[in-house]
C-alpha cells in the first residue's frame, strides 16, 4: 500500500484551502497584529501537524491508529481556528476527505460526525447564542450536518458494500467459469478414455463370442465328421457313415453362417426350446449310439432368445463332452421350467473326472466348459459342475427367465 497512488485532494488541496484561509485571516486582521498572530500560529500548527503527521510519512497512511490520531488533531485544531474565525469552516472539506478515504468504518462515522459538527458550528457562527432559541437554532444547524454527512458516509459505504459483493460474485463466477471449463476438459479426456476402452471391450467381446460360436458349431461338427469317417474305414457299410459325415458338415457350415451373423441357432428357428433340445438329444443318441432319457419338467416359460440359445448350447456342449471323453453307457437330460429361472442338467455314469485338476491344453472340453459358463454368467446364471472320477459327471446350468438384469 506504500507505492499507492494518493488522490490530490488528500496531499495537495488542504494545503491549498489553508493559504488561502491564512491569506484572508491576514486581509480581515490586518490591524489585529495579537489576534493574527495566535491565528497565523494555529494556521502554521496545523499545517506543520498535517506535514509531519501524513505528507511526510506515506508508510503510516494505511495505519488506521497512526491516521485516527492525526484526524483527531487536524480537527481539534481546525475547531480551535473555527471558534475564532468563522470563515475557517471552508476548511472542512479537506477533513472530510480525510474522514471518508482513510478512516475504517464504522470509525468513519466518528471523524464524519466530529468535522459535521465542525462544520455545523462555523455555518451557524452568525445565530447569536444568548438566548434559548439562538442555542436551539445553532443545535439544528449542527444537527443537519450531522445526520446529513453520516447519512452520506453510510450510504457511500452501502455502494462500496453492494460493489464488492457484485465483485465477488463475478470473481466467483470466473472461477467457477475455470473450474467448469477444467472439468469439461477432463470430461472429454476421460470420455475418449472410455470410449477406447468400450471399443477394446467390444472387440474381447466379439472375439469370445466368435470363439465360443466356432466351438459349438465348427469344432463340435469337425469333431463328429472326423469320428464319422473314423468309423468309415472299418466298416462295411462305410456309405452310412460318410453320408452322416456330409450332414454334419453342413449343419456345421450353416451354424458357422449363422453365428458369423449373430443369428439364433437353427434348431430354434422353428421349434420351441423343449423339441430343438429333444432334436439335439435324438441326433446324438443316434450318432453314438448311447441311450439318452430326457425330461421335462415344470410349465414352459416364455424365455429370451439369448437365454433359450444359452441353454442349447449348453446342452451341445455337455453332450459333446460326454461323447469325446465320458465313455457313458447312460445320459440323462433334464430341462426344468421354474418359477422365476430355467434350468437345465446333464448327467452321465462315464469315467467322471476331478474338476479341481486343470485339462491339458490340447483337450478342447476345457474351452468348451469355460465358453458354457460365460455364457450362463452373461445372463446372471449359474453353472456347476459335479463329478468324480469312475463315478459319472453332472452339468447344471441356470438362467433367469428375465435374462440380463434379472
Amino acid at each position: 500500500m506504500s507505492d499507492r497512488v494518493w488522490p490530490v485532494r488528500l496531499t495537495v488541496m488542504p494545503y491549498v484551502f489553508l493559504a488561502c484561509l491564512t491569506a484572508v485571516t491576514i486581509l480581515i486582521k490586518r490591524d489585529q497584529p495579537r489576534s493574527l498572530t495566535v491565528d497565523l500560529v494555529l494556521c502554521a500548527l496545523i499545517a506543520l501537524w498535517t506535514l509531519g503527521m501524513f505528507t511526510l510519512r506515506p508508510a503510516k497512511r494505511t495505519d488506521h491508529r497512526w491516521i485516527g490520531v492525526f484526524i483527531a488533531g487536524f480537527v481539534l485544531l481546525l475547531a480551535v481556528l473555527v471558534v475564532r474565525d468563522p470563515w475557517f469552516g471552508f476548511l472542512t472539506p479537506a477533513s472530510y476527505f480525510y474522514t471518508f478515504i482513510l478512516l475504517p468504518w464504522p470509525i468513519e462515522l466518528v471523524g464524519v460526525g466530529s468535522v459535521a459538527v465542525v462544520a455545523g458550528y462555523a455555518q451557524a457562527y452568525a445565530i447569536a447564542k444568548s438566548d434559548i432559541f439562538g442555542l436551539l437554532g445553532t443545535a439544528a444547524v449542527i444537527g443537519v450536518n450531522v445526520v446529513g454527512m453520516c447519512l452520506a458516509s453510510w450510504l457511500g459505504r452501502r455502494g462500496e458494500v453492494l460493489s464488492q459483493q457484485r465483485q465477488d460474485a463475478v470473481d466467483a463466477l470466473t472461477e467457477t467459469n475455470l473450474k467448469l471449463e477444467a472439468t469439461l476438459a477432463e470430461n472429454a479426456v476421460l470420455h475418449e478414455q472410455l470410449v477406447t476402452q468400450a471399443r477394446d471391450a467390444g472387440v474381447i467381446d466379439e472375439r469370445q463370442r466368435m470363439a465360443r460360436e466356432i466351438h459349438d458349431t465348427l469344432a463340435q461338427g469337425l469333431t463328429g465328421i472326423v469320428a464319422q469317417l473314423q468309423a468309415a474305414e472299418t466298416a462295411d457299410d462305410w456309405r452310412r457313415y460318410v453320408t452322416t459325415a456330409i450332414g454334419l458338415a453342413r449343419e456345421s457350415l450353416t451354424e458357422a453362417r449363422r453365428s458369423v451373423h449373430a443369428l439364433r441357432p437353427q434348431p430354434l428357428q422353428s421349434a420351441t426350446l423343449g423339441e430343438a433340445i429333444a432334436d439335439v438329444v435324438r441326433r446324438w443318441s443316434a450318432l453314438h449310439g448311447v441311450d439318452v432319457q430326457l425330461t421335462t419338467t415344470g410349465t414352459q416359460r416364455v424365455m429370451t432368445p439369448e437365454a433359450e440359445s444359452t441353454l442349447l448350447r449348453a446342452t451341445q456342449e455337455a453332450l459333446a463332452n460326454v461323447a469325446k471323453y465320458a465313455q457313458a453307457t447312460r445320459v440323462g437330460v433334464t430341462l426344468s421350467y421354474m418359477e422365476k429361472k430355467v434350468a437345465l442338467d446333464v448327467r452321465d455314469d462315464g469315467a467322471g473326472f476331478d474338476p479341481e485338476q486343470p485339462r491339458p491344453a490340447s483337450e478342447s472340453g476345457g474351452f468348451g466348459l469355460v465358453a458354457m459358463r460365460q455364457r450362463v454368467e452373461a445372463l446372471n446364471g449359474t453353472l456347476e459342475v459335479e463329478s468324480e472320477p469312475g463315478f459319472g459327471t453332472a452339468i447344471s446350468a441356470t438362467v433367469p427367465l428375465t435374462g440380463v438384469g434379472a
